[in-house]
């Protein structure tokens, strides 16, 4: 059986970590990027799918070309973190099955029904946008999802020779600065949003 995590974890992921506008002058290394790949990739989609496509903008260049698809608020936020990332989500995922999802033809429960694709895409590749922010925590690292951005300018920019990858949302990424934090917003307990069937 697996042991709980200790509260120092769960605090580093959840009680006490923020969403970040504002980082540290420090830099992210590569290897970051790569360690944040090597986590994500092991959380649960439907069939393996895993048909989040991802691009790290690290470079000024790539972060200008971000910045321009986005709102002004969320653009000065592209440009001055150490990292932005384009969460995207693959539509034709299924063809990578065979390799994913070997031990039965789970490309045929998609050919043909792009509209199922398209929603299952959509729906995993969320789902490892979340694992992407819980693996940064836990690498100590900070996260800024946002939305607020033009998708088709995201699209168009990034994605152009991939026309069936789409963005889902972005993120900024680095080592947050605490000083800038307002306080948290309120989170409701278990009986507001919750029922036991």
């Amino acid at each position: 059986m697996t042991a709980p995590l200790d509260d120092a974890a769960l605090d580093q992921l959840f009680r006490t970590a923020r969403t970040f506008n504002h980082y540290r002058d420090e830099p992210v290394g590569e290897d970051k990027l790569h360690a944040i790949w090597e986590l994500m990739k092991m959380g649960p989609t439907s069939a393996n799918q895993l048909p989040a496509r991802l691009v790290w903008c690290v470079s000024d260049a790539a972060k200008e070309k971000l910045a321009a698809a986005c709102s002004e608020t969320n653009a000065a936020k592209v440009l001055k973190a150490p990292v932005s990332v384009i969460l995207g989500m693959d539509v034709e995922f299924h063809e990578h099955l065979p390799t994913l999802y070997p031990h039965v033809d789970a490309k045929s429960w998609f050919d043909g029904n792009r509209e199922l694709r398209e929603a299952s895409a959509f729906r995993n590749s969320s789902l490892q946008g979340g694992y992407l922010i819980l693996a940064a925590r836990a690498l100590g690292l900070d996260v800024g999802p946002m939305s607020g951005f033009d998708a088709g300018a995201v699209d168009k920019a990034f994605f152009a020779d991939t026309p069936d990858v789409r963005a889902n949302f972005i993120a900024t990424l680095g080592y947050g600065d605490t000083a800038t934090l307002h306080p948290r917003h309120p989170r409701p307990g278990f009986e507001l949003f919750n029922r036991i069937a």
